[in-house]
């Protein structure tokens, strides 16, 4: 067996290192002795229907309004629909959960038409850009550990009642807007805003997808990647203290209240 990985546009979805998604699955795949092929399909391409798995990543508002076009959004059917419908499994991240969705926002500030696999939409947020890490306190069906991210968005990104988030944030904004919740999954298609890459950082969320596709995996030693999980922790730990204290930091200077700290 050949477990078929489609890389979607990475030329246009490519701008936070999210293709590693698709290198860490074929690694994973390969450390346990199956064989494994990621096919990359770049902008103009067409898209393949008989991959088990597809990854999706994060970009910029022009080329993600391209990629949306090139999957069929606005229409019926489409070829990652089609493969989703016969049972393959989908990482979006980012830019790609947005697209995936009923409607994002395009180049222009107006509402897109996306893709319709996940049951959200996504609109400009009120506030300041989203950036910096995040923890993500995964809901208890999915069976995994805390997940550990990077975020650097401005959509907010609604679930509607056909879809449930991946799980609670503990530290960052995920989905944004104030809901607390990261992710949206429908079925077999998992949306993040989790980069990282996030599978890189999460190797319990790469097998969880991986099992999805092929069954049931043996384990692998993951200590190295568990030691980079546990750094991520305690790096944001500190962050979410001085937060709860009211205490930022400018230059390396404490302030509250607007009050420097000598």
């Amino acid at each position: 067996m050949t477990v078929s990985i489609g890389l979607l546009f990475p030329d246009l979805l490519g701008t936070y290192g999210d293709s590693g998604n698709a290198a860490i699955l074929a690694a994973r795949l390969r450390w346990r002795g199956i064989d494994s092929e990621v096919l990359t399909v770049r902008s103009g391409d067409p898209v393949p229907v008989g991959c088990q798995i597809y990854v999706v990543g994060g970009g910029e508002d022009l080329p993600q309004s391209q990629a949306a076009r090139q999957l069929g959004a606005g229409r019926d059917g489409g070829p990652l629909r089609q493969a989703v419908d016969a049972g393959a499994v989908v990482l979006a991240v980012c830019a790609g959960q947005q697209i995936l969705g009923l409607t994002f926002t395009g180049p222009d500030g107006r509402p897109a038409p996306g893709v319709g696999l996940l049951d959200c939409t996504t609109v400009p947020g009120a506030g300041a850009r989203m950036v910096g890490e995040v923890v993500v306190e995964p809901d208890d069906d999915l069976g995994l550990p805390v997940l550990t991210g990077y975020e650097n968005h401005a959509g907010v990104t609604r679930l509607g009642p056909g879809a449930r988030p991946v799980g609670r944030v503990r530290a960052g904004s995920g989905n944004g807007g104030g809901s607390g919740v990261d992710g949206v999954r429908v079925g077999k298609v998992f949306g993040t805003y989790l980069h990282g890459p996030v599978l890189a950082r999460n190797p319990a969320l790469a097998d969880l997808l991986l099992s999805w596709a092929v069954g049931a995996l043996d384990p692998l030693d993951d200590r190295e990647s568990e030691d980079l999980r546990a750094e991520r922790l305690r790096a944001v730990a500190p962050a979410r203290r001085r937060r709860r204290s009211g205490v930022r930091w400018r230059s390396g200077v404490r302030w509250r209240s607007g009050v420097r700290w000598q």
